[in-house]
């Protein structure tokens, strides 16, 4: 089966082109981008509704992934503890080869379709959790053995794929499919397809947490103070909210240990 990412760049003699050209050429493709994802929105809505569904009963999301499909699930499933404050081991990423192939890769780690698995039996996976597999040809064996699995097992899955009719995206029971084309260097899904299935996996996680409550108006009411800048920023948060100075505010912030706790302290 033809993969649209795997096709053959439009821009020809790269090596011959000023750095200029490069760069408008990147930008041109970066552009269209966003469109593509914007015409999975549906598709991405039912899979948010399903995740929040399943979270808000315990559930958790496993992100699994080769690669840069694997690291980018990597940095989400990160991120989600100190900026929504959510508890570590909810969002959980995997990538094919183990966490030593997020800095380097490790060669045809991907094409073992037993090893997901085999990675998942730590975390105890089932049916109150979510399987997210990532993978821009839609066909990676890593990532499929994991969804065959689960579906063996009756956990949900969901897919991430920037191929169209792919192996992957007829496997699972939510598919995400945005169709990204051809890179600008060709097959070098990092680019264009590492960009839309980034920006998937922001929709899906912002929507999931701010569907479970975690943020408050527009605020990361439940962020870690984990540096300076965070401390600030709650610090500001409680200045508009309460229309107190910034140094009552701080030290509001600091006894409380989060913004959620200092407002309700506050306000009762």
């Amino acid at each position: 089966m033809s993969k649209s990412t795997e096709s053959p760049s439009k821009y020809k003699h790269l090596e011959k082109m000023p750095v200029s050209k490069i760069l408008a050429g990147i930008n041109k493709e970066d552009d269209t981008v966003a469109q593509s994802v914007k015409k999975a929105i549906p598709q991405i809505e039912k899979a948010v509704q399903m995740i929040a569904s399943k979270m808000k009963k315990g559930g958790r999301i496993f992100y699994v992934g080769a690669g840069t499909s694997g690291r980018l699930g990597i940095v989400d499933a990160s991120e989600c503890p100190p900026t929504y404050g959510i508890e570590q081991g909810k969002v959980i990423g995997l990538i094919a080869g183990g966490d030593s192939a997020i800095r380097k890769a490790v060669e045809f780690a991907e094409d073992d379709e037993t090893q997901a698995w085999i990675d998942l039996q730590p975390y105890k996976i089932n049916k109150n959790d979510v399987l997210v597999g990532i993978a821009a040809s839609g066909k990676t064996p890593y990532v499929l053995g994991a969804v065959k699995k689960c579906n063996e097992k009756k956990i949900t899955t969901v897919c991430i794929v920037c191929n169209t009719n792919s192996a992957l995206a007829k496997a699972v029971q939510y598919p995400i499919e945005v169709s990204t084309g051809a890179e600008f260097v060709t097959g070098s899904t990092r680019m264009k397809a590492g960009t839309a299935q980034k920006m998937v996996l922001n929709m899906i996680s912002t929507s999931v947490m701010i569907k479970m409550g975690r943020v408050k108006g527009n605020k990361m009411v439940d962020m870690q103070l984990s540096n300076n800048k965070l401390v600030e920023r709650g610090t500001l948060m409680l200045m508009n909210e309460l229309n107190i100075p910034f140094d009552a505010a701080q030290k509001l912030l600091l006894k409380k240990g989060s913004v959620r706790k200092a407002l309700e302290k506050k306000k009762k």
